[in-house]
């Protein structure tokens, strides 16, 4: 299968997760919501240009955006984990890595130490910008604060079984023409 069809599944499938599975689950508590649609972004091949990573990043939030008629308040979280995304991999990842072995970030291509950062720091990213702008004030710092950290612990959970139940093959990068 191609990359750009293996994407445009993964787009469909993150999508229709979060709306009909995920958003349909009552709150467990005023402070979680599972989320993991973003896992999508996360997982985009390494060799996406900056300016396609951010564009695919905001169209992925809109449409997310679409169907929970709020606009905005998944495509920024969503712009700014794909603004951060390149620069997290090139801090966890030797250069050489990235250059010659694998297509895309999974645990086989990084190795659990490095991609359990990558996973973690980006979704604790996307869980501060995401609660900030729902929130959009700070009357209780530990409400906000609690809120992160529970929703964050449930989705790095989430994004730890769907890496278990959907086992991705690593792709090797070739230079074959």
């Amino acid at each position: 299968m191609s990359t750009l069809l293996k994407n445009i599944l993964r787009f469909i499938f993150f999508i229709f997760v979060q709306v009909f599975v995920l958003d349909k689950v009552p709150f467990i508590h005023e402070y979680i919501k599972p989320v993991l649609y973003f896992l999508f972004i996360l997982w985009l091949p390494f060799n996406i240009s900056r300016a396609g990573l951010l564009i695919l990043a905001f169209l992925f939030g809109l449409c997310y955006d679409y169907f929970g008629g709020v606009p905005g308040m998944h495509s920024i979280p969503c712009l700014f984990i794909a603004y951060l995304r390149p620069f997290l991999l090139n801090l966890v990842l030797p250069q050489e890595k990235t250059e010659v072995s694998y297509i895309e970030p999974s645990v086989k291509s990084m190795s659990i130490g490095p991609y359990s950062i990558y996973i973690i720091i980006l979704t604790l990213a996307y869980h501060i910008l995401y609660t900030f702008i729902e929130w959009m004030q700070f009357g209780s710092f530990l409400f906000f604060i609690g809120k992160v950290i529970a929703s964050s612990l449930l989705s790095l959970l989430l994004i730890f079984i769907t890496e278990l139940l959907f086992f991705r093959k690593a792709n090797y990068k070739t230079n074959a023409a």
